[in-house]
This record gives structure tokens, sequence and C-alpha cells, in this order.
């Protein structure tokens, strides 16, 4: 007699967590997540994580212009885990973001995040949304959700990436879009917390070459502080200026450096003069310049040097933009001005030298 082969015994059915994918550990990420993001919420958010998308009602403005950005944080996240250090990430991510928000006069308004991460591992993903907690809070942004994707087969040995999406409002006769800048304008440049989350791929290269560790020591400090201080958050320090309609137009200083980011506020027919001596160049730049034997081009189009956002303002807005910039503890120099191009014809660089 003909017996059918009895498939169950001989191979198990498969189910999701066979192939790699642990639905319980997500809802348990979820839960923990939705008690890190539940401070940050504003009253703009009617609905917040966990339904299919965040809900946000625009009440109170007049006429309000939603300025939206997406970034992540390069292979600054490589080095972390190398280090076994993610707490800042969760900062640079949002920092990277809600400063290119913050170039055109917006608050933050809400963040999401997208996680990605071969198998899910809970305290990790938690480090890092914490961390974008935090910096929410600080900023006063809703952090209304995001996704964890569990990617078997995509990224091997504990590897991750990364991206944060950002929203925020501005009035549309307060928005900065370049339209203001004039002949004449100033250049402010704030202070950088360090290497922000740019140039990593370059900084991983230079320490290959020259073996440097976590340990290093550069300027009296170890590698491993220096290169993974989080980007600094800017709109605390900046707000207060926009409230007094001080600055003409932002730039924040990411990758492309200073030479590539001035440029994106300049209106046709004007050029910046950028004067190279006139604000301290911290030690990593210097150590990073002489270990990777770099030339000036490269370092002013892959580092921030130092200067992390530059504001463009009128010259009778310096002396009370720099009183609340100190107020608020962050270091700033005039590092040039804003001039008619040399040449008519427009082919003049957006950005000189001298």
């Amino acid at each position: 007699m003909h017996h059918d082969h009895d498939q169950s015994s001989a191979t198990p059915p498969l189910t999701y967590a066979a192939a790699g994918v642990d639905i319980a550990a997500a809802d348990n990420l979820v839960e923990r997540i939705k008690r890190l993001a539940a401070p940050t919420q504003r009253a703009e958010v009617l609905g917040g994580v966990g339904g299919f998308g965040a809900l946000i009602r625009l009440g109170g403005y007049r006429d309000p212009v939603l300025v939206a950005g997406t970034d992540g944080v390069g292979t600054k996240l490589l080095l972390a885990l190398q280090w076994g250090q993610l707490a800042g990430l969760g900062t640079d991510l949002v920092a990277m973001n809600a400063n290119d928000v913050l170039c055109h006069g917006a608050a933050a308004l809400f963040f999401l995040d997208y996680l990605a991460m071969g198998q899910l591992e809970t305290d990790k993903a938690t480090t890092l949304v914490q961390g974008m907690a935090e910096a929410c809070a600080a900023i006063g942004c809703a952090l209304v959700g995001g996704e964890t994707a569990e990617l078997p087969g995509m990224y091997h040995d504990g590897l991750f990436d990364l991206a944060g999406f950002c929203v925020g409002v501005v009035e549309r006769d307060r928005l900065l879009d370049g339209s203001r800048v004039t002949a004449g304008d100033l250049v402010l440049g704030l202070a950088s917390s360090g290497v922000h989350a740019n140039g990593f791929s370059l900084v991983r290269a230079i320490m290959a070459r020259c073996g440097a560790q976590a340990t290093t020591m550069v300027g009296g400090l170890p590698l491993r502080e220096i290169l993974l201080a989080p980007t600094r958050l800017y709109q605390p320090a900046v707000w207060p200026l926009l409230q007094n309609d001080l600055v003409h137009a932002m730039a924040h200083i990411t990758g492309g450096g200073l030479m590539d980011n001035l440029p994106r506020v300049l209106p046709p027919g004007l050029q910046i003069h950028l004067d190279r001596g006139s604000w301290p160049l911290p030690d990593i730049f210097g150590w990073l310049r002489q270990q990777g034997n770099l030339d000036e081009a490269t370092m002013l189009q892959t580092f921030n040097l130092g200067i992390g956002l530059c504001l463009i303002i009128p010259p009778h807005a310096l002396e009370q933009s720099q009183r609340l910039l100190q107020e608020a503890h962050v270091a700033s120099w005039v590092i040039g001005g804003v001039a008619e191009c040399a040449t008519a014809q427009g082919n003049s660089p957006r950005v000189v030298l001298r």
C-alpha cells in the first residue's frame, strides 16, 4: 500500500522566530520606547507612539511653514560600536536633523527615527532611543515614533543603521531662506563640540594608518572622549537671536565643511570672505591634519574645524548676538563677511579664503 511521506516528523514548520525575527522582543521594546518618549510630548501631539502614524495639530500659527529634514550619523556609529559607547549617538541623530531645520528659523516640532538591526538587541536599541528622547526634551521637540526593523541577513555582527526625520515649524514671515543676506553682513561662527558626525570615514582611515586607539591621547583627552562627543544642539542658544530678529541666514556646517555649506544660503551675486585664522582650531583637527597629511582643501571640505553653525547677521546685531550666545555658554567668533562678487559673470568662487 502506498503511504504519503509524513512531512511533519522530518521537517518542522518554519516560524518567524526561526527565520530570525523576534516579535516578542519587538513588543517589549515598543513598551520601553513609549515610556522614554512620553516626557517629550508637546500639546500639538494628538496621538503618540504605537499607532500607525503620529498625529500632530498645528494651532496658534498665523501662516505656518513646515520645514522637514532627514539625516543619519554616518560611520561615526562604527566607531561607537567598536568602542562600546552608543549613548551619544541618539543626540547626534537628533542634532544632525534639528540643526538643519533650525537653519530656516524653524523650531523642531517632532522627530522620528528608523533603526535597522540584523537581530533585535533590545538594550542597544533602548540606549539609542533614550539618547534621542533626552536630546528631543532638551530642544522641546516631541519624539513621536519610529521604526525598529529586524533584518536578518542584511546586517551582520551586531551592525545596525540609524536614520532620523525631523519636522519644524516657522511663521512664514520669520522664515530664513537666504533672501535677506546682503553685502556687509558678518559671518558669526559658533563653536562645535568637536567633529560632530561628519568625516568619520576619513577619521577612521587616519586612525588605521597611524594605529591610533580609543585611549590615544590628543590635547590631554583620549580619542574616545573627543571623537564620540555628541553633536551640539544649537536651538536653545540660537532661539533668543531669532526671537530678536537678529539673523539673516544660517548654515549648519556638516558634510562638505565651511566651503560647501556656506554657499547654500547665499543669494546670487554675493560671496563670503572667510578669515582662516579668526577662530581657534581645536586640537583634534590639527592632529587629523598631521596624521593624515591632509591638505587645506581637504580639511575645509571634510570637517567643521571647530565651527558647527554659522549665522549671517547685520553688523548692528553683533554685540547683542554675542551677548546672548555667551549667556547660553556657546563661544562665537566673527569669521568672515559677505561681499559682492568680484566678477559680474557669476563664476566667482562663493567662498574666498583671506
